[in-house]
């Protein structure tokens, strides 16, 4: 991706790791050091910290809650731009409790800063022991299709030796990234709350590589497949009246692969009906095309019964299946349980599904696949779902749109889990 292109593309990217590896702290850095923070935040912070340590965690962590506690439950977005790029960071909450929230934030994010605080490490004793939610975090990064994971080894201030310290936990990284498929985009070491490394490059004689931000503002985006047939779940139908009585019907909705223009044959899942695409609208004016991420609406040549949470595809190109295998990451305190029925939501369609087998649990510690019978609360395991209605999924690995539904509990109206699709049956 071209300099060009980076200056117009903002980079989602979400903090992760255990609680307290300094998520927040490392945002806050960010944000004062890119001069992102109003006056009254900054006047505010001073005033609390009453002539000690300015607390950068304060300027993301929100809720009262979060204050009281010291822990960041909900996801917090911010904003920040340099010379070269602008950014959406999201601090994740590291708490195991709060494990739905890193998912959330991850399934939009085209970056991963997953933290390691090297203070609560043996990194003396080799191989080091990395912490559960560390290795937990990276892994739900890398399922979720995050295209660039970047490890950040945080607090080595308070390190006697940091470069000793950062070589063996770096060694282990790179052994944990290796054995669980992870193409680590940097390991980097960074000081969130005194700043070293992390907008300005280390200056040790240990370290001569690129400072956090210089990773982050080469890093690409994560761009769904352009080419390849079109594939766009219905958002809203609206009828846009020109004066004269005709109100042309038009399907709105982001395209999740592919692209569209005027002329090209569609059919519409689940009814099978074919049409020609007679305008694509952006914003509320026509375009000659409009291709994969970006906002749409379709007018057809013809009337066809669209609804919300209906597909619109090239011909024979979305086959609606009613029964796939899928990764199961479980984020509710109840078990998934064999077959009780869940609320599934794919694209913007609701249907019914029950979990018919779990096949293998995986072992967050070796990263081995284990028998089970069910999954308890941020477990992680391969399952095969049934459906109550077909819908047309894809492969996860190929398009993060179609590979993807959430489960939820009908009774409690939780978010119980993130399917992600390997293949259909």
């Amino acid at each position: 991706m071209s300099l060009d292109e980076l200056q117009h593309r903002a980079l989602r990217f979400l903090t992760a790791g255990s609680v307290d590896d300094g998520k927040s702290t490392l945002i806050g850095r960010l944000l004062f050091d890119s001069r992102a923070i109003l006056a009254d935040q900054l006047d505010a912070l001073e005033k609390r910290a009453a002539g000690g340590t300015v607390d950068l965690s304060l300027l993301t962590d929100g809720l009262e809650a979060e204050r009281e506690q010291g822990i960041t439950i909900d996801v917090a977005y911010r904003y920040f731009a340099t010379r070269q790029r602008k950014f959406i960071i999201a601090d994740a909450p590291g708490h195991e409790q709060y494990t739905r929230n890193m998912v959330t934030a991850a399934a939009g994010s085209d970056a991963a800063v997953v933290l390691v605080d090297v203070t609560k490490l043996d990194w003396q004793t080799k191989p080091v022991a990395l912490l559960p939610q560390t290795r937990r975090h990276a892994l739900l990064a890398k399922l979720l299709r995050v295209p660039s994971i970047v490890f950040a080894v945080n607090k080595l201030d308070a390190i006697a030796e940091p470069g000793a310290a950062f070589s063996a936990v770096r060694e282990a990284l790179d052994a944990f990234a290796a054995e669980a498929g992870i193409d680590a985009a940097a390991i980097v070491p960074v000081s969130a709350l005194r700043g070293d490394n992390v907008t300005r490059s280390l200056d040790v004689p240990w370290y001569g590589g690129p400072s956090l931000l210089q990773v982050l503002e080469s890093l690409p985006t994560a761009n769904e497949a352009r080419d390849g047939a079109l594939g766009l779940p219905v958002q809203y139908v609206a009828r846009e009246g020109d004066g004269t009585g005709h109100a042309p019907r038009v399907f709105w909705g982001r395209i999740a692969q592919g692209a569209v223009k005027a002329g090209d044959a569609v059919q519409v899942v689940p009814s099978g009906e074919t049409a020609v695409v007679a305008q694509v609208r952006r914003a509320g004016s026509t375009v000659a095309r409009a291709t994969a991420g970006e906002s749409a609406g379709i007018v057809l040549d013809r009337q066809l019964d669209i609804s919300r949470g209906d597909w619109i595809g090239a011909p024979d190109s979305l086959l609606a299946t009613q029964r796939f295998t899928a990764t199961l990451a479980w984020l509710d305190t109840d078990r998934a349980t064999l077959g009780r029925k869940y609320l599934l939501r794919h694209g913007n369609r609701w249907v019914q599904g029950r979990i018919v087998s779990v096949d293998q649990v995986l072992d967050i510690h070796t990263l081995a696949p284990g028998a089970a019978h069910e999954l308890a609360v941020n477990e992680i395991g391969k399952v095969t779902i049934e459906l109550q209605q077909p819908l047309p999924l894809r492969r996860y690995a190929d398009n993060r749109v179609g590979g993807a539904l959430i489960v939820v509990d009908p009774s409690t109206h939780r978010t119980s889990g993130a399917l992600l699709v390997e293949s259909t049956k």
